[in-house]
């Protein structure tokens, strides 16, 4: 369940805490006429930078050329947490990121594990995010629809709305 508190004084970490705990994402490159797709994100909150592996042949790493502006949007595994994250993304085949996040899911995708010569990594860096987080209670969510039915200057308050800017890290 989404933390309205932690939306509203901590929103930064619950986004990164959201993320650590889905499958999946979907990622797309501004303007590139494409469909967003899933993708299994691994966070690097210290550099806002969300890593995926990916391999080189993709419609995705080809549209993408070095680097693209991109958004991944996101749906809490509780559905009461959404989030839109833009930044830049790139192609980057970094071996020590390969190594930190490889696991026995990931080498499923690659024959040759991490010697595989279609792999690399895809770095996303974080500029700008927006964040809604709901309550789940339907006891709450009753009370602020029937507080807001009758009043017509009220509306109800059902959850937090943050837009977040992070500062570029090398």
């Amino acid at each position: 369940m989404a933390s309205l508190t932690e939306a509203r004084e901590a929103p930064e970490r619950q986004m990164w805490d959201e993320i650590n705990g889905i499958h999946a994402g979907m990622l797309g490159i501004e303007g590139a006429h494409m469909h967003f797709q899933p993708m299994a994100p691994n966070v690097d909150s210290e550099a806002n930078t969300i890593w995926f592996y990916t391999r080189t042949d993709t419609d995705l790493v080809k549209a993408l050329g070095t680097a693209s502006r991109a958004h991944f949007n996101v749906v809490g595994k509780d559905h009461d947490y959404h989030a839109c994250l833009s930044g830049i993304l790139e192609v980057r085949k970094d071996e020590a990121k390969i190594d930190e996040y490889w696991s026995a899911v990931t080498a499923a995708w690659y024959e040759h594990g991490k010697s595989d010569p279609h792999l690399t990594m895809l770095a996303f860096r974080v500029d700008d995010a927006e964040i809604w987080a709901s309550t789940d209670s339907t006891l709450k969510f009753g009370w602020e629809i029937a507080k807001a039915n009758l009043n017509d200057e009220k509306m109800p308050e059902v959850g937090v709305n943050k837009r977040l800017t992070f500062t570029r890290h090398a």
